[in-house]
């Protein structure tokens, strides 16, 4: 075996952050379908805090006619997407997508908290996921620049 297919065989240091990352999608998808789930069948969503009813109800809780939680979900499966794309152009991908994500639900949560005045714990829940798939997807980036290649030191990126 050469040095090339001993080093392409080499376990990614970003594979773990992969999984994470598709882990914490998964997670996000249950809670993205959930408010979609009850968007559609106009039903109140379970609630701890109280404030989950008047979120969906607002002006806010649709964007263009597109139920938000609909929109997150969508942005939940392209992570998943993105996952499978091998190289520096996946990396790049989940990251793009997880950065919109995470900006769209800090604005969602700003306007939950000065806005909607109410709390919906799907939404912070949700927002906290993205904000970790974001911060683990731009790690997995800066990690692994080299797109898979051997690095000078002879160690592999992810492919």
């Amino acid at each position: 075996m050469t040095a090339e297919q001993t080093a392409a065989r080499a376990p990614s240091a970003a594979r773990p952050l992969t999984i994470a990352i598709a882990v914490l999608a998964v997670v996000g998808i249950g809670i993205a379908g959930y408010l979609t789930y009850v968007h559609f069948e106009d039903i109140e969503p379970v609630c701890t805090t109280g404030g989950c009813a008047k979120v969906q109800a607002s002006e806010y809780s649709e964007l263009a006619g597109v139920p938000v939680a609909t929109i997150g979900l969508v942005g939940y499966l392209t992570v998943l997407a993105t996952l499978i794309v091998p190289g520096e152009l996946g990396r790049a991908a989940t990251a793009l997508v997880a950065l919109i994500g995470a900006g769209y639900s800090g604005y969602l949560t700003y306007l939950e908290l000065a806005v909607i005045d109410a709390i919906c714990q799907w939404c912070v829940a949700s927002a906290i996921v993205m904000t970790l798939v974001a911060i683990l997807a731009v790690v997995r980036l800066l990690r692994d620049p080299g797109g898979g290649r051997p690095a000078p030191d002879g160690r592999m990126g992810e492919p």
